[in-house]
């Protein structure tokens, strides 16, 4: 439901993404262009420090988290830059072929301004086979709110 506003969103809320299978070549890719250490583009490198195989960047995880996130739609119309995110912590590599989906709980609301509040989510980015975290972040979502509720606060 992409009308959502910030008066909308409760504490427990729960939202789920759809899965995403990421490639060899995704990771790669991503890994060419803003992180190219080699454990994320060769096979041989990521073997010699102990992983099974190249892995996703850290951060190339955190984006897609976010992108798969972002497909959900949920306040396309509410959404202001948000203040920031906390305690990104990386579980688990990201291996080529696995699949992962996003959940995320709010944990608190903040009215800021009259205009506006934050939504304080934890981001849980789930390998789908094992349905274990291997990303978690504490993320800050500001959120319009609607017109006829803002001018009442």
């Amino acid at each position: 439901m992409a009308g959502r506003y910030f008066d909308d969103i409760q504490i427990g809320q729960v939202f789920e993404t759809e899965p995403h299978k990421v490639s060899r070549s995704e990771i790669i890719s991503f890994a060419e262009s803003f992180d190219p250490n080699p454990f994320h583009l060769d096979e041989m490198a990521a073997k010699h420090v102990g992983l099974p195989s190249v892995i996703a960047s850290g951060l190339h995880t955190l984006s897609l988290s976010f992108r798969l996130f972002f497909d959900l739609h949920l306040w396309d119309d509410a959404i202001m830059p948000s203040p920031g995110i906390d305690k990104v912590r990386w579980l688990k590599p990201l291996l080529p072929d696995q699949t992962i989906r996003v959940r995320a709980t709010v944990t608190d609301t903040k009215l800021w301004k009259p205009a506006y509040g934050v939504v304080r989510m934890l981001h849980e980015t789930i390998e789908t086979t094992s349905d274990n975290p291997i990303l978690t972040v504490d993320a800050m979502h500001r959120l319009k709110r609607q017109t006829s509720t803002a001018g009442a606060t």
